[in-house]
């Protein structure tokens, strides 16, 4: 399932796109209206976070605009908080309406509702995603493309892991007891790198670093997303 964000706040932008991608949303971030423009005529989302204030135009007036003809549901978000402020959404065709500052517990919440209004819940593929690599969660498959990868179990837990945690620095004894040692195992520290080398292998990256697994040497690993 695709949600596309848009908001001229970059902090704000990040927060939201990894808040989502965890809860296994595909997310896309646009900071005006001409880039959502030509996003929408290329591939529609099924949600659409709108900020009220871009730099390029008016939110609210865009929102009329995308809203006419598509059935795209749209939660507005905005720094204005009067009654008139949302009613003003509504009438522009909005299904919802936040205002600034919000939780992202509460964002969360108000998706979730308004999904399950417009008849989306549970529509699409609840997945993780990093550029041509997507690992459907319900499924437990990974693609590349359109090709689905021959993982093993062990392999498909240790790229779920990589996904969450897209360019953060993972320690070797964070991987070992989230993909291993969950259970209190003993294992040998040398499975990982094994594991790591057939991972890269099938996912395309060869013996190299060429891919986004990359070697953070006498400490872990990192799944670079650019």
């Amino acid at each position: 399932m695709t949600i596309y964000v848009v908001e001229d706040d970059l902090a704000l932008a990040r927060g939201m796109k990894f808040t989502l991608e965890k809860e296994g949303y595909r997310v896309e971030t646009f900071s005006g209206c001409a880039a959502l423009r030509e996003a929408v005529e290329r591939r529609q989302p099924d949600l659409l976070l709108l900020d009220w204030n871009l730099p390029d135009g008016d939110g609210l007036k865009l929102c009329g605009e995308i809203k006419a003809g598509r059935d795209i549901p749209v939660l507005m978000i905005t720094a204005r908080d009067m009654e008139i402020d949302q009613v003003m959404c509504l009438e522009e065709g909005a299904d919802d309406y936040i205002a600034k500052p919000f939780s992202l517990a509460v964002l969360k919440a108000r998706i979730t509702a308004l999904l399950r209004r417009s008849g989306r819940e549970g529509e699409g593929e609840a997945a993780l995603c990093s550029g041509a690599f997507r690992l459907d969660l319900r499924k437990m498959k990974a693609y590349r493309e359109a090709e689905e990868l021959d993982l093993s179990p062990t392999e498909l837990r240790l790229l779920r892991y990589f996904l969450e945690n897209k360019n953060q620095v993972l320690l070797k004894e964070q991987i070992l007891a989230r993909v291993w040692d969950e259970n209190g195992t003993f294992v040998e520290e040398n499975i990982l790198p094994v594991n790591v080398r057939r991972l890269r292998r099938k996912l395309g990256e060869g013996a190299g670093e060429n891919g986004p697994i990359k070697t953070i040497h006498g400490m872990g690993y990192l799944w670079e997303e650019k």
